[in-house]
């Protein structure tokens, strides 16, 4: 059972899968920051001076909603997904300028014998209809 792990684990794709898992998770902590700490302090300059989302928030009975966090939440995501969107953009017109190979095989040229007897069959054929 242990071979048989350590196969699956050391396949090319797990290994991908897992560094990608640990960029990604280190980018989305580069892009929260990016947000809370210089996106929305500026935008809280241009609003007048507050934190516009954090601070949303309202009372239902005794428990307060924070639907402010939901919000800044939110706007990481698709800045997060906007950021990736470009970063496979940009690998997409690498991967294009890649010079690809493709091999042309060429059919070799009937035998004769082939050609003569094909010519005869699209000659009698042609005949046979304008029989009918």
């Amino acid at each position: 059972m242990w071979k048989e792990f350590k196969s699956f684990a050391m396949k090319g794709n797990v290994l991908d899968l897992a560094v990608a898992v640990v960029i990604g998770a280190a980018f989305g902590k580069i892009v929260t920051s990016l947000v809370a700490d210089i996106i929305m302090p500026l935008v809280g300059m241009l609003s007048g001076g507050i934190d516009p989302l954090k601070k949303l928030s309202f009372t239902f009975r005794e428990a307060t909603v924070n639907y402010g966090l939901f919000l800044q939440a939110v706007v990481d995501f698709f800045i997060i997904s906007f950021s990736i969107f470009l970063v496979i953009k940009l690998v997409g017109k690498f991967k294009r300028k890649e010079v690809v190979k493709v091999e042309v095989v060429e059919t070799p040229a009937p035998d004769p014998e082939i050609a003569l007897l094909t010519e005869i069959r699209d000659l009698l054929r042609a005949e046979k209809q304008s029989e009918s």
